[in-house]
C-alpha cells in the first residue's frame, strides 16, 4: 500500500457526509446519535424541533445532517482535525472515509503535526502513563498501572501507535464519548470505525493532526462554510480568516456575508452554503 497518494486523488473531495433520515432504535438517545454521526446533540435537537433533553422513542424518524468540509490532504493519507472531531482517511482505492472521533480535552490537548504510523496492536494492553496515574491519585481514584485486554480496557480492541510520542488512534469501551474533547490526547474512534480502519493501515502510513475550527470550500457554483468552537483558543479571528481566504482564492464576491456571519455565530459544526444568490 502506497502511504502517499497523488494530490489529484484528493482534490475532488470537498464535502464528506450527507443529509438523511434515521429511524430511532431501542436504546438510542441524542447523546448516542451525536457520538455515532458526529454532530452535536443541540444541532440534532434543533433540526428536529426537539429540546436537548428530549427522550427519543423507538420508531421516531429524525433528520440528520452530518456534511463536513474535508481539510487539505496534501502529503497525507489520514487527517484528524481536532475542532471538527473528525478523522478523514483516503483508502488505497482513492475513496474517502470519514469518522467522528474524540480528541484531547482542553487541559490535555492533542498535539498537532505530521505523523507516521509506528505500531499496530490488536487487543492491546494499556500501560497507564505516569501522568495519568498521578491524575488518578489527585482525583482520589484507585491508581491503575496496567489494564489487560478486555471490556475494561479504554483502548478497545485496536491500537494504532503514532510517531508523535504518547499518542495513538484507538477504539474505546465508551462509545458515547465519541465526538467530544475528552481524552488524554489520543484519538478515540467508535469500535465499528476502528475495526474498519485498522486492517487497512500499515506501518509508515503518513498522516497529520490539524487544528482548524473554521473551514471553507468552493465547488463549481457554491461556497460552503463550517464553523466549530475554538476550544484550544488557537485560531485567528474567524471572519477575518474567511475574508482573507476567499479573497486570496478569488471567490470573495460569491459570499453572502450575512450568511457567513450567521454560520460563524452559530458554530453548528456542519457545512452550510454561504453563496450569494
Amino acid at each position: 500500500m502506497n502511504p502517499l497518494l497523488p494530490v489529484a486523488f484528493v482534490l475532488a473531495f470537498q464535502i464528506a457526509g450527507s443529509q438523511f433520515t434515521y429511524t430511532v432504535q431501542a436504546g438510542d438517545s441524542l447523546t448516542s446519535l451525536s457520538a455515532r454521526f458526529g454532530v452535536s446533540m443541540r444541532f440534532i435537537a434543533e433540526e428536529n424541533g426537539l429540546t436537548p433533553d428530549a427522550r427519543l422513542k423507538k420508531g421516531d424518524v429524525l433528520k440528520i445532517d452530518n456534511r463536513h468540509i474535508v481539510p487539505d490532504f496534501s502529503g497525507a493519507r489520514i487527517i484528524v482535525n481536532v475542532p471538527q472531531r473528525r478523522l478523514f482517511w483516503v483508502t488505497a482505492e482513492a475513496s474517502l472515509r470519514s469518522f467522528p472521533v474524540a480528541a484531547g480535552r482542553q487541559s490535555w490537548k492533542t498535539p498537532i503535526g505530521d505523523f507516521a504510523v509506528a505500531t499496530l496492536e490488536t487487543d492491546p494492553t494499556w500501560d497507564v502513563p505516569r501522568s495519568i496515574q498521578e491524575e488518578m491519585q489527585r482525583q482520589g481514584k484507585r491508581v491503575v498501572k496496567r489494564v489487560p485486554p478486555g471490556p475494561e480496557n479504554p483502548l478497545g480492541k485496536y491500537w494504532i501507535g503514532l510517531s508523535i510520542p504518547g499518542v495513538g488512534i484507538h477504539g474505546t469501551n465508551a462509545p458515547t464519548s465519541i465526538y467530544g474533547l475528552v481524552t488524554h490526547g489520543c484519538i478515540r474512534l467508535h469500535p465499528d470505525d476502528i475495526a474498519e480502519l485498522f486492517p487497512q493501515v500499515e506501518i509508515g502510513l503518513r498522516g497529520r493532526i490539524i487544528y482548524e475550527p473554521v473551514l471553507i470550500a468552493r465547488t463549481a457554483d457554491a461556497v460552503f462554510l463550517e464553523a466549530h468552537a475554538d476550544a484550544y483558543k488557537r485560531a485567528p479571528d474567524p471572519m477575518a480568516w474567511v475574508l482573507d481566504r476567499a479573497a486570496s482564492e478569488g471567490y470573495l464576491g460569491m459570499l453572502d456575508l450575512n450568511l457567513v456571519r450567521e454560520v460563524l455565530r452559530k458554530r453548528e459544526g456542519v457545512s452550510r452554503d454561504v453563496s450569494r444568490r
